[in-house]
């Protein structure tokens, strides 16, 4: 009898300790469960709210329309896409009509051809940019900037060979504007459209440049923006020789 109650005790105690271990493995267990989930659960909810209420910083010179990113059948559109595509169009809206005076007032063929490249190319280009407008619904802009309409009233202005020098100078350093804008853009965008536009506008510029610079009038050290660098495209001149007055406008793609 008393082996018997020794042994029931034993097991009696054997099944406590079972039971008890069990439920503290299983509070353990819930314990930790309930700390992955809720810290897990918290972060994502910061890692989602956070890319909408922060503002994406824009490259330098950038005119951020306040639109973000927007969805296309031809890929995101971001502000960037939207702003080159409007600089393209204000680039035509003073260039070309710049050419066609290039064309009419350049007593040096050079200067002709130069302004006849400038008419072909932006009546080309303009034709595109506002079919890319249309397509992406893009608003663009229908007359020159007051920066680029003052450019055209210094051409208008001048006279003689300082109106070709000025016309070259001038025209040299807004396409070297643009096609470094047009690098940035071609590289980054994620819009098909835009994408065409920049290779089209790559190949339009480039040749811009090159029948520029053949005209010989190109001043390369005032196209610099280093330090110390003329702020205005002042026009090239021979060694010497006194600047002709001119605007302290400098070119900026807008």
């Amino acid at each position: 009898m008393l082996s018997l109650r020794r042994r029931s005790t034993g097991g009696l105690s054997v099944a406590t300790r079972y039971t008890i271990g069990s439920g503290l493995v299983i509070t353990a267990l819930v314990a930790t469960l309930v700390a992955l989930l809720v810290p897990v659960s918290k972060f994502g909810d910061r890692a989602a709210a956070a890319p909408a209420g922060a503002a994406a910083a824009l490259p330098a010179g950038v005119e951020d329309d306040g639109a973000g990113t927007m969805s296309t059948a031809y890929g995101p559109l971001s502000p960037v896409d939207r702003d080159f595509v409007r600089k393209v169009r204000l680039a035509g809206l003073w260039e070309l009509p710049a050419g066609r005076q290039a064309q009419q007032r350049g007593a040096r063929p050079a200067v002709r051809t130069a302004g006849q490249h400038l008419v072909e190319g932006h009546t080309e280009l303009d034709r595109q940019v506002v079919q890319v407008g249309q397509a992406l619904g893009v608003d663009l802009p229908n007359r020159p900037s007051a920066q680029q309409q003052a450019w055209l009233d210094q051409l208008t202005a001048a006279q003689g060979a300082e109106y070709e020098r000025l016309f070259v100078q001038l025209l040299r350093r807004a396409h070297g504007k643009v096609f470094a804008l047009l690098a940035q853009v071609r590289a980054q965008t994620r819009n098909s459209m835009v994408r065409s536009l920049a290779t089209s506008a790559n190949s339009t510029v480039l040749d811009h440049i090159t029948v520029l610079e053949e005209t010989g009038l190109v001043d390369f050290d005032s196209l610099s923006d280093a330090p110390g660098a003329p702020s205005s495209p002042g026009p090239a001149r021979p060694q010497g020789a006194s600047s002709p007055p001119m605007s302290d406008r400098r070119y900026e793609v807008k």
